[in-house]
């Protein structure tokens, strides 16, 4: 008798332990610091532009499963900082911004620690398509580059518009 009480004893800390590790709403946490590897764009952009620079993005859980993306870039000479809120929606890893003009969806990848942000969105009366392998730290990753490669050709666009973007620190006001 004892050991039967002792095992659903067990069991039951086990299953509250277990609960207390999931996040919320069996949704993954995106908390943090993401480092952008690689973007692509349903349009070439790599054409007579220097290279891309960009800075670390941070993302923040807020409540009822919304995220917040911290983004700085520099433009004119000026670091800029925009933050954007991306509203949860019924499907899992898809959100909306800008009052809905813009879907975003975040796929989970096989490598550990990255994944692509895919958005879809219309800039002066034009669709748009957007996809970003990210990562949480700023090593390269080839197995995760392939992912992403598998990725581009998947959604139909063109791999010579991936672009490998520089990735900086910290946003220093004047150094364009």
């Amino acid at each position: 008798m004892k050991s039967r009480l002792l095992t659903v004893l067990l069991l039951g800390l086990m299953a509250v332990l277990k609960a207390q590790e999931a996040p919320p709403d069996d949704q993954e946490d995106f908390s943090g610091k993401w480092y952008t590897k690689a973007t692509v764009c349903d349009r070439n952009h790599t054409d007579g532009k220097r290279p891309m620079k960009v800075f670390p993005m941070t993302v923040t859980a807020l409540e009822g499963g919304d995220l917040e993306v911290r983004i700085t870039f520099r433009g004119k000479g000026h670091c800029h900082l925009r933050r954007i809120t991306m509203h949860k929606t019924d499907e899992p890893g898809k959100y909306t911004t800008f009052k809905g003009k813009k879907t975003f969806y975040i796929k989970e990848i096989p490598v550990k620690d990255h994944y692509i942000f895919y958005i879809k969105g219309q800039r002066h009366g034009k669709s748009y398509l957007k996809g970003k392998l990210v990562g949480r730290d700023s090593k390269d990753n080839p197995e995760a580059m392939e992912e992403f490669k598998k990725f581009v050709k998947s959604k139909g666009f063109r791999e010579e518009n991936i672009t490998v973007p520089e990735l900086l620190d910290e946003c220093v006001p004047g150094s364009d």
